[in-house]
């Protein structure tokens, strides 16, 4: 069965997030990790109501630099990654207040833009911090697709659905040859069981 994606609206993501349940996915993910398209994050809590959400941090830190002038982009950016490569939540949230308010004065928008998502954005510090370097951003699952876009991309003309879709499915097949564990993966059990984990370290049961 295959399920297609017309547009980033709320009712197309809804659709194909349906379409997984009823595929077999009915407990929700721990986790979703995705850019600010609103039409996904408007349709997931009303599939999958538990799911948390977090925020890229590549895409976040370009919408912001991209509000402020360019000789103001470098400082900007160190100040981000200080958020995102804190050790704990505390200090990342003492950072990002740091940044809020170094910048809302002068560049409101620029603050806004950070502000607004701060908890998705620091969602990854209640998992394992073996799993922060993959579930901060999207571009695991981007680079995942990068040899399927490359292709797709240059085709010139796919011809019908069905031969775009095997020709998507047997790219993804030769890519999945050169995929790696993730760091952690025997976390994933724990994860999915429940074990809660604080500033990525496993708390012990009481």
């Amino acid at each position: 069965m295959c399920q297609y994606g017309y547009r980033e609206s709320e009712q197309s993501w809804k659709d194909l997030l349906l379409s997984v349940k009823a595929r077999g996915l009915e407990e929700g993910p721990e986790l979703a990790v995705g850019d600010g398209a609103l039409g996904f994050w408007k349709a997931l809590p009303q599939v999958y109501s538990k799911t948390k959400e977090q925020r890229c941090w590549v895409h976040k830190t370009a919408n912001v630099l991209n509000k402020l002038p360019k000789g103001q982009q470098p400082a900007a950016k160190d100040k981000l990654h200080q958020i995102w490569m804190a050790a704990t939540k505390a200090e990342a949230n003492r950072a990002f207040d740091l940044f809020i308010a170094a910048y809302r004065a002068k560049y409101p928008q620029a603050a806004e833009c950070l502000k607004k998502d701060r908890e998705q954005l620091l969602a990854f510090y209640d998992f394992p911090a073996e799993h922060w370097q993959h579930i901060r951003t999207s571009n695991p699952i981007e680079s995942t697709f990068a040899t399927v876009r490359l292709r797709t991309v240059r085709t010139k003309g796919s011809g019908s659905r069905r031969a775009c879709l095997t020709m998507v499915f047997k790219l993804a097949q030769c890519a999945e040859k050169h995929w790696r564990k993730l760091n952690g993966s025997n976390f994933l059990v724990e994860v999915i069981q429940g074990v809660r984990f604080v500033d990525g370290i496993k708390v012990a049961a009481a």
